[in-house]
């Protein structure tokens, strides 16, 4: 899709460009992963991590002023109350949203953690997880939707290949 979120905002060149580049310290630092790209607010940073991203959509339609893919950047978490921004993050079911408040504080992980397997076979799981992809990437998460019928080709992670991909 053309509208689909790149985490790259109008203007800078796909790879960042110099002026958009961190530091691997500063992104660990933040909570971020490589490939997430980080959209300060006043009160909340919003992180996308667009390799994780499955579109499920509850951040757009969840706060269509702050996420909206036709806008470069797509992100813009100034444009409603922090602590509204932190709730329709909560909503990613990916994990591909994370955020951090202003005061410094992170999501915090649901206790206990909770896995729902939905109707079409993906596994939305929700905790204090950490998710070791085939290529060995270790992955701190608050929520994941993994695969449950073994046909993704991003194992662990559901890629909506299988059976889920017409729902």
């Amino acid at each position: 899709m053309a509208d689909e979120p790149t985490g790259e905002p109008a203007g800078e060149p796909a790879d960042g460009g110099e002026s958009a580049r961190e530091s691997a310290h500063e992104s660990a630092r933040r909570g971020d992963r490589g490939g997430a790209r980080t959209y300060e607010g006043a009160g909340i940073a919003v992180s996308f991590d667009a390799r994780v991203c499955r579109h499920a959509a509850e951040c757009v339609r969840g706060l269509p002023e702050v996420f909206d893919t036709g806008r470069r950047p797509w992100i813009t978490p100034n444009a409603a109350a922090p602590e509204a921004v932190a709730e329709v993050v909560r909503r990613c079911p990916t994990g591909a949203l994370r955020y951090r408040r202003a005061d410094g504080g992170v999501e915090e992980p649901d206790r206990p953690t909770t896995v729902l397997r939905t109707a079409d076979g993906r596994l939305l799981v929700r905790g204090d997880l950490r998710v070791t992809g085939t290529d060995g990437e270790v992955r701190d998460t608050p929520r994941a939707m993994l695969c449950g019928c073994g046909l993704s080709g991003g194992q662990p992670y559901c890629d909506r290949s299988g059976a889920c991909r017409d729902t």
